[in-house]
Parts: structure tokens; sequence; C-alpha cells
């Protein structure tokens, strides 16, 4: 062998053996040795796909969409996305847990606002008549109403002689419609603009963070009066947990803002008098029938249960604290099986940083201590892109708290020790990587630092934040995103992430036990359906 023949091959073997080395804490790779001749198989069989949609869909031409590629813009890309075989593999996946959504957006913004549709006590108002000039500016708010207080009148929101903020029904809102606004149709079209981002808004319009949540705080308040009154939330929690189940997530765990004292619901009759022990109570007692439910049809894999993370919001004052504290470990006494965790939750780039409470998130463990009670924290940290500012700086706060997982950490490869101290006591990142794109925190998922984190051996659960305002409903959507993003990401990545989801909630340590078997059942089932199709 010629000398330049001996160079080149040494050079191969150092650059294998550095490559090697490179990705030696992905647990893609840390498993090799464990993984069973059909989930090599079916990993290779989904990597050619990944090849071959990268040509034959991603290189297509496709008239309304210039610039297609792997891992574009969510919302532009998303009609291409439904369409490839990948998508409808991703589908049948088993995912795991999700750990980081919040429950008011949870739920298709059309099933929420056809709930409207159905319930006669819903009412709308809005601030100003609505006309061409308004449409897009005018938010609705819902509320039920008691039936004396509905307003039987012809009355439309188009109608130059509406009283701003007066109450219609919203059955007759929509009837009553300017035809030159689309009428009824356009009634739908306008509230569900409310309701979620579009592509103009997310791309476009709102193109900067600040003007981005605006946007998408608006949407809250639009759903608010209609989530929220009782006979919809039942109804509301029941599809949130079935089409959970349907795209394959067998354990939820969702954030509950408690931010209005005492109460938090309408009840049926109208009045507001739903408290957050009545809201809990409603929570359970639809998990329950679920559960039994799929008992009866013989699918207990599909499902192991749900908890929420107690939230509340970060404009009050710390002094305010006190109040939710109290509220939260009394709620955890009497539903200790729903409770998960406490977090503090809007928008950080904005609002107070968690330095801000850092004496009462303190005295909240010696709170209880005293009452016997374990409410760890589950905090949001580092959703930014700045560095070292009060977002960035969250990180720190969150850890040196004790957080059991950190909410987003968009931030978090900014920081070399602090991705050390995840890695090393395993506090693992709810990352949510469509969520990140709209809120434009990153222009496209190739983009995004979430290859960083793996490649570091830091634990991920990929989560979907706020489907019903993105689009993205289940975790299918999220998946496909950082698959098609990667040439090194595959399906045993995919796997060890839904696996981790698992073993990072809060359930019990038998009940994950149980839930990590019905998992690996539907894995190996997952794996056989792959096979098959080749």
């Amino acid at each position: 062998m010629s000398s330049l023949a001996t160079e080149l091959a040494d050079y191969e073997a150092k650059r294998k053996e550095l490559i090697s080395k490179d990705r030696s804490l992905r647990l893609d790779v840390l498993g090799q040795d464990k993984l069973s001749a059909l989930e090599i198989e079916a990993d290779g069989l989904i990597r050619s796909i990944r090849v071959t949609e990268a040509e034959s869909v991603w290189s297509a031409d496709h008239p309304s969409i210039p610039h297609p590629f792997p891992g574009m813009e969510f919302l532009t890309g998303r009609s291409i996305i439904v369409q490839t075989e990948i998508f409808k593999i991703l589908c049948k996946m088993p995912k795991g847990a999700l750990l980081h959504a919040h429950l008011d957006a949870t739920v298709n913004a059309s099933f929420l606002y056809d709930l409207g549709l159905q319930e006669p006590s819903i009412h709308i108002q809005v601030p100003q008549v609505v006309n061409a000039q308004t449409l897009s500016t005018a938010l609705p708010k819902f509320k039920a109403l008691p039936t004396e207080l509905h307003n039987n009148e012809a009355l439309s929101l188009t109608s130059p002689s509406y009283v701003p903020d007066s109450w219609v029904s919203l059955a007759q809102a929509r009837e009553q419609f300017d035809p030159a606004l689309g009428g009824p149709d356009g009634f739908d079209r306008w509230v569900l603009s409310c309701l979620t981002i579009n592509p103009a808004e997310a791309y476009g319009t709102h193109n900067t963070v600040t003007k981005i949540w605006q946007k998408f705080t608006s949407t809250f308040r639009v759903a608010d009066g209609l989530i929220h009154y009782a006979p919809i939330f039942t109804k509301y929690i029941r599809e949130f947990i079935r089409s959970s189940i349907e795209d394959g997530i067998l354990y939820v765990e969702p954030r509950v803002n408690f931010w209005i004292k005492y109460v938090t619901m309408v009840n049926a009759d109208g009045v507001e008098n739903v408290t957050h022990r009545g809201l809990l109570m409603i929570f359970e007692s639809v998990l329950e029938e679920t559960i039994a439910d799929l008992k009866a049809q013989g699918r207990e894999d599909e499902f192991v249960g749900a908890k929420i993370i107690y939230s509340t919001l970060r404009f009050l004052e710390p002094d305010e604290l006190d109040w939710y504290f109290e509220d939260c470990i009394a709620l955890k006494k009497e539903f200790p099986h729903l409770i998960a965790g406490f977090d503090l939750v809007g928008d950080e780039n904005v609002l107070y940083p968690l330095s801000h409470y850092t004496e009462k998130l303190l005295n909240f463990r010696h709170m209880q201590k005293d009452a016997g009670v374990d409410i760890p924290f589950i905090l949001h940290a580092g959703e930014t892109l700045g560095d070292g500012s009060k977002a960035d700086m969250n990180l720190y706060d969150a850890i040196l708290l004790g957080t059991k997982r950190i909410g987003h950490g968009f931030s978090l490869v900014k920081h070399p020790e602090l991705m050390n101290i995840c890695r090393e006591k395993n506090i693992a990142l709810e990352v949510c990587p469509i969520s990140n794109e709209i809120l434009r925190l990153t222009s496209s998922m190739p983009m995004h630092p979430l290859p960083i984190l793996l490649n570091h051996g830091i634990a991920v659960a990929l989560c979907s934040d706020d489907p019903s305002v993105f689009g993205n409903m289940g975790l299918s959507f999220d998946f496909f995103q950082v698959f098609v993003s990667s040439e090194v990401t595959g399906l045993i990545q995919l796997g060890a992430m839904a696996r981790d989801s698992i073993k990072h909630s809060m359930l019990e340590s038998d009940r994950k036990e149980i839930a990590l078997e019905k998992w690996h059942r539907q894995w190996q089932k997952f794996l056989e359906y792959i096979v098959s199709r080749a």
C-alpha cells in the first residue's frame, strides 16, 4: 500500500471516530447495541422514504408555495405535510406523553366554535361596530348569560345602530352578519381568524416576537368565554383527551391557568360560580369516564391518564402569589392524583422574570412541607432570542429552584454549564418546535437548536404548546418537522424522545412503569406496521 493510500485510510478511520465521538451522547447512539433487528429495519425504511420525499415532494413545484423545503414554515407548508407518506406513518407512532400544552389551546378551534353555536346561552360582544374597516381589529368576547339576560332583539354586530360592548346571542349575531362581509360564512371565518394565527400574520404583518405575541395572547381572550362555560368545558376536555389518544398520545399533563381568584367558570345556569375545585371535579369526571370507556372497549393500552400543572401568570406581584400557593396546596390535598406541579406562565420577554419571585418561590417549598404535600416546580424558562436578557436569565433561576423540567428552554444552548447540569441532573426540556417557529424564535426547523440539545445528551420531550392556535393538533406535526429537517435524527431518536417523555412525566413510579410497558407494546406494533409497508 502506498504512503498516500495509508494516509487516506488513516484519515477515514479518524473521520469515522470523530463523527462517532461527536454523536456519542445522543440517545439513538447510546442505545444502539440494544436495538432489535426490527427497529433497525424500520429505521432504515423510514429514512429511505425521507430521502425519496425530499426529492419527489419538497423539490416539486407547488404553485402557491414558492420555496418548499423539509422543515419549512409550518403554516405555509402544512398543506404539503399532510400529503406525505412520512406524515401518514408518524400519525400512527406512539408518542408517549404530552408534557407541555396549555389547556385553553388544546382543542381544534373549529370544534370549540361549533360547541359555542350549540349553546343558546352563549352571547357575543364587540368593542365597536364590525365593518370592512374594523373586521381585523374588532376582537369578539363570548360569555354564557343566564336566561333572564338573553337578548332576543334582532341586533347585528354590523349594524350602525349596534351599541359597543352590548351582548347579542351568538346564533343571532351569526345570522344577522352583514352579507357584504360574507353573511354567516363570513362570520364563521371572522371568529376562527380571531381564535388562530394565519400564515400572513405569522410570516408577514406580525413580524417581530412582540407583535406575534400580541396576536397570540389575543386568541386566548377570545376563546376564554367559550371554554369557561361548564357545559362546553366538559365536552372540551373530552375532545382534548379523545384527540390526544387518536394521535397516539398515552398520557397528558396540560398546564391550567388559575389567575381569577375563587371562581373560574360560568355554570350551566349562566351564573359565574364554578370554583377552581369545581374545574378539577369536571376534569376528573371526564378523565374517569374516558378511562372506563377505553377499558370497556378493550383499549386500555391506548391511554394511562392525565394530571395538570397548576399555573398562574407572571404579571402578578410577589405578595399576590401567596393566595395561589395556598389554593394550589388545598387542591393538591384534595386531588393528590391530579396536581402534577406548579408553573408561572406568560411572555417571558415582557413580564416579570423568575428572579422577581425568588423569595416567594423558596417559601412555597416551606409551605408545602408544613402542609405535608409535594408540588414540584415545572417552570417555563428561556423562551427567548435573548442572550443575557431577563427571559434568558430565567434558566439560571429555574435550575436553582429545582425545576423538574424546563418549559421551552430555547436559549439553553447559549449556556454550556447549564446544558451540563441538565444532562447530569436529568432535567428534561419540553421542546415545542412548531410553537417556537410560529412565535418567531426561529424561521424554520433546520435553524432550530434542538439538534444541539440532542447532541449534548439532554433529555427532550417534544410538545405542541398551543395547538388550537397553531393548527398542530396532537404531536404528529411536531415529530414530522423534527424528523424531516435532520439527516441524523431517525426513527430511533424519535422513539427515544417519546419514551423519555414518559420517564420525565409526573406519573407515580408504578404507573410510569405501566405506561412504559404499554408504550413498548405500541412501539413494537408500530415497527411491524412500517416494515409491513415495504
